[in-house]
């Protein structure tokens, strides 16, 4: 099996996944990933519970709302992953901490009303307006 490979800024906290094991790739505007990542939008996959699994330490868990858990080391303060109630079985990592970040490329944008009104993008993906759920992933975007 081809492994993927990411990890935080300090190399403790560290993943391996199959891609084929990935069951979403985009970029998520809600508030509450912006406010997590210090970002005005963050890009994530959403990965099979059964298709990755952390080789180096293991993260820190943090509860910022009801039935959402974020992971994050607790060395550097990577964020790293998140779990949400509403898509069980999937964990949602950062695209950024993969070894190849340009490799995964996002197929769209959830919650895009509650983009940043500054934030000009012009890249013709699908724009799904999300839900005020707790969840960083659109409810109106299907899973594969």
């Amino acid at each position: 099996m081809t492994q993927t490979h990411g990890r935080c800024l300090c190399r403790a906290v560290r993943f391996a996944f199959d891609p084929k094991g990935i069951v979403d790739a985009s970029h998520c505007h809600c508030k509450s990933c912006r406010r997590a990542c210090s970002a005005p939008m963050t890009s994530t996959l959403s990965i099979r519970d059964t298709a990755w699994r952390w080789v180096g330490d293991a993260p820190k868990e943090h509860r910022s709302s009801p039935g959402v858990v974020r992971m994050f080391c607790g060395t550097c303060g990577s964020p790293m992953a998140y779990r949400s109630d509403q898509w069980p079985g999937e964990t949602g990592f950062y695209a950024a901490s993969l070894e190849d970040p340009a490799a995964h490329v996002p197929e769209s944008h959830t919650f895009w009303r509650e983009k940043l009104p500054w934030l000009k993008l012009n890249d013709g993906l699908p724009r799904h307006s999300g839900d005020t759920g707790a969840s960083p992933i659109a409810a109106d975007k299907k899973r594969r």
